[in-house]
């Protein structure tokens, strides 16, 4: 069965955060998605994850090394995780829960 620490820029710290706060498997980590996981580690996780660790995400969700997916996509990733923000933010207002 294949690990959180098998995917690639991910190694035991990092499945330990994933796993603390409910992402157990890959295909977890997969469903979820790399902006929501970091956002709920952001969140619930003592450690608060960087930037590379978005990026890192990304990667083991893409099959791409962290540094590659920085270069190419940090713009866009910024911009979506601004967005969930604000998304979050207009539910927390409005009494739900995203």
């Amino acid at each position: 069965m294949e690990k959180l620490r098998d995917l690639p820029g991910l190694g035991p710290k990092s499945e330990a955060w994933l796993i603390a706060v409910g992402i157990k498997t890959p295909d977890d980590l997969r469903a979820i998605g790399a902006i929501r996981a970091f956002i709920k580690l952001k969140k619930e996780c003592s450690s608060k994850p960087s930037l590379n660790f978005l990026y890192a995400l990304v990667g083991a969700v893409e099959g791409e090394y962290w540094l590659k997916v920085a270069r190419n996509e940090k713009g866009r990733l910024l911009m979506e995780l601004d967005g969930y923000r604000e998304l979050e933010q207009m539910f927390q207002e409005e009494g739900c829960d995203m």
